[in-house]
Formats: structure tokens, C-alpha cells, sequence
């Protein structure tokens, strides 16, 4: 698939222009990246890293770089203007883009649950968990975009959709008991939906398909399958048809491991007290 192939080449996005420009205006203004950031009571990095398309520009802060700059508004706009899928982080792009016409989906979770099942407070406290930290007017930028993205589970024609999560997920108190029971609620309310399946794979397996990390298996509208992979900071999408078949077949032991979306709801129906 061309498309595939184009999404693992480094590409020019509205980030990389936007950073452009505030380097252009900076140096209009007679000012360094330190001045700026002094100015603006970040650090040089920050600045750097906007200038250099890294780092997403959020409207606020744009805000700010008009009034210092002088510009009129300028970057406010332009960061307005970025279309909707370029508002994610620039190594899952394409992959959101997929997975919004996606006809059927199949994900694998080591260590949080999915995006696509998250709470907003489960996702606000994996945002706040980022190293380096994000600004907090970044984390609910992103927040909201991971929202926005869960509108694939109204879409219609519905997609099928598989999700497979190891047991210590459930266990673990991303942003708190209280936040960890709504989201183990939330997995129990769409695990009940007739086109989404869940299973939990049990700590205590002695063998395991999938030791090397999480994966999501696609089908596009097309009927094409794709093999999407992310580790930290880095993520690609497969589309040759050997690679995609050997994770096809791992997805396809892991069920056959895990626990059946039965005992996944039972296990989840003790977890909340609710047997």
C-alpha cells in the first residue's frame, strides 16, 4: 500500500510550518530563542522544539507569541487552521487516520488500557504522566483529542472491534483508585456492545505470544491489513503482507491465551464488587 509506505517517511506537516514562522517572526524581532523564552517563562528547548515542528503549538501559547512578536494575530490562526488529524502527536498521524475508517480493529495493551477505551480522567492521568512533562493546556489538547477519536464506537456502519488487555492493567491506579473504577466500569459498559469483544490476559500465564509489546492489527475500507506498532516516541505502520500475517497469527494465539470475553466480564464484575 503507497500510502502506508508514505506514512513511514519523514513528511513536512502544518507544525513544521507553523515552527517556521515563529522562527522568521523571532528573528524580526531582534530576538534569540533564550530572549524569547525568557520572555515567554519557558525554556530554550521549548521554544526550539516549536520552531523546529517537534513540539505542537497550543492556541494559548500562540497567543502569547503574538503579543510578544507583535504579529496580529497571526499564529493564533495558523494554529486554528491545522487540520483536525495533525493535532495529534506527529508519530500516530497516520495511524488515527486509519483507524477512523477502519472496518475492523484488534488491539493489544501491556500496560494501559486503549484509547479508544479510555475515560477522560483515566487519559488525563496518562498525559500527566508523560516524561519530559507536557504543559498542562498540551495535556487537555490531547485529552480532547483522544475524546474526539472514541467517536469510532458510534460510527456507523459499525466496525468490529477486539480488544486484549493484560490483567495488571486493571490492577494499576493510573491517577487513583477512584479514577481506576470508573475506567474498569467504562471497559464493563462496552464490553457489552454486540460489535466490541474484551479479553483480560491473566498475570499468572506461564507462556505468553506477545512478550515483545503491543500491536494493533487494522482492516481499511479498502480491505487492506495493516499492522500498526508504537514504542517510545516512535511508532510505524506494516503493510507487507508477511509481516502483517505473523501478527495476525500472534493476535490469534493471545486469544486462545487469554481469558474468553466471559471470564474477562466476570473478572471485571469482581473487580468492582458487583458479582
Amino acid at each position: 500500500m503507497e500510502q502506508a509506505k508514505q506514512a513511514k517517511r519523514k513528511r513536512i506537516t502544518s507544525w513544521h510550518l507553523i515552527g517556521a514562522q515563529v522562527s522568521m517572526f523571532r528573528r524580526a524581532a531582534g530576538l534569540t530563542q533564550a530572549t524569547l523564552a525568557d520572555q515567554c517563562r519557558v525554556s530554550d528547548d521549548t521554544i526550539a522544539s516549536i520552531e523546529q515542528g517537534r513540539r505542537l503549538l497550543q492556541r494559548d501559547f500562540a497567543m502569547l507569541l503574538d503579543e510578544l512578536l507583535q504579529t496580529k494575530g497571526a499564529l493564533k490562526v495558523a494554529v486554528e487552521k491545522v487540520p483536525e488529524k495533525e493535532r495529534f502527536p506527529l508519530f500516530v498521524q497516520d495511524y488515527v487516520e486509519y483507524e477512523q475508517d477502519a472496518v475492523a480493529l484488534h488491539s493489544y495493551e501491556n500496560q494501559l488500557v486503549p484509547g479508544l477505551l479510555q475515560t477522560e480522567d483515566y487519559a488525563r492521568a496518562v498525559f500527566k504522566s508523560s516524561y519530559p512533562p507536557l504543559e498542562p493546556e498540551e495535556v487537555e489538547e490531547r485529552v480532547k483529542n483522544r475524546m474526539q477519536r472514541q467517536a469510532l464506537l458510534d460510527r456507523k456502519p459499525r466496525p468490529m472491534l477486539s480488544f486484549l488487555l493484560e490483567e495488571v492493567i486493571l490492577h494499576r491506579p493510573i491517577g487513583g483508585p477512584d479514577v481506576l473504577r470508573e475506567q474498569i466500569r467504562r471497559l464493563r459498559e462496552v464490553a457489552e456492545l454486540p460489535f466490541v469483544t474484551i479479553q483480560i490476559m491473566p498475570t499468572n500465564r506461564r507462556t505468553h505470544a506477545a512478550l515483545d509489546g503491543p500491536m494493533v492489527l487494522l482492516e481499511t475500507s479498502d480491505h487492506d491489513q495493516l499492522a500498526y506498532i508504537e514504542g517510545q516516541r516512535v511508532s510505524f505502520l506494516v503493510d507487507d503482507a508477511e509481516e502483517v500475517s505473523v501478527f495476525q497469527q500472534k493476535c490469534g494465539m493471545l486469544r486462545s491465551q487469554a481469558h474468553s470475553p466471559e471470564e474477562s466480564i466476570c473478572l471485571m464484575d469482581d473487580l468492582l464488587g458487583e458479582t
